[in-house]
């Protein structure tokens, strides 16, 4: 299976942040094609689903970035899943694991809009899934996931019946 063209923009960083980790430094991709980063995360989803789509819910921080486009580019609400202490008038949060430690996330209060959830990796899953979670705690419905980069040879992550989204696929 061939490699989505924009994968060659990003720089593979050894032992960040900590030993025995490559990270996926998507600082290149952004600054050189972010317009068409935009874009291939925009056609994960059909105009039907767009039409069903009320806001995109970015996990922080690199999450904001392509939720707040996207929420532009569709004309569509967005909304900030936080971590601990940047978080006006929190309504609920969710501890979870990461690949490499543990952390908390926080929301505010939802309204029952369909959100889809955004960030830019998916390696164990449990950042998305503790947010896809704490989405519904506070009011929202997930009606989908999605993300730049999906390190499949970590996860098999799935989300009631839903499974993350991805531009860029690692399998190995």
């Amino acid at each position: 299976m061939s490699q989505h063209p924009l994968a060659q923009h990003l720089a593979q960083v050894p032992d960040f942040p900590k030993p025995g980790i490559l990270f996926s430094d998507i600082s290149p991709l952004l600054k050189s094609h972010f317009t068409e980063t935009i874009d291939a995360m925009s056609g994960l989803f059909s105009a039907e689903e767009w039409d069903n789509i009320d806001c995109l819910a970015g996990i922080e921080s690199r999450g904001f970035i392509f939720a707040a486009a996207l929420a532009y580019k569709h004309n569509k609400g967005f909304i900030k899943v936080r971590k601990p202490g940047k978080l006006p008038n929190v309504h609920a949060s969710i501890e979870y694991g990461l690949e490499y430690g543990s952390d908390k996330l926080e929301m505010q209060k939802g309204d029952g809009s369909r959100v889809v959830l955004l960030d830019d990796l998916i390696a164990t899953g449990g950042s998305m899934g503790a947010a896809a979670e704490l989405c519904e705690q506070v009011g929202y419905k997930v009606t989908g996931m999605a993300c730049l980069i999906d390190l499949k040879a970590l996860n098999s992550f799935v989300y009631k019946d839903m499974t993350v989204r991805s531009v860029i696929q690692f399998h190995d």
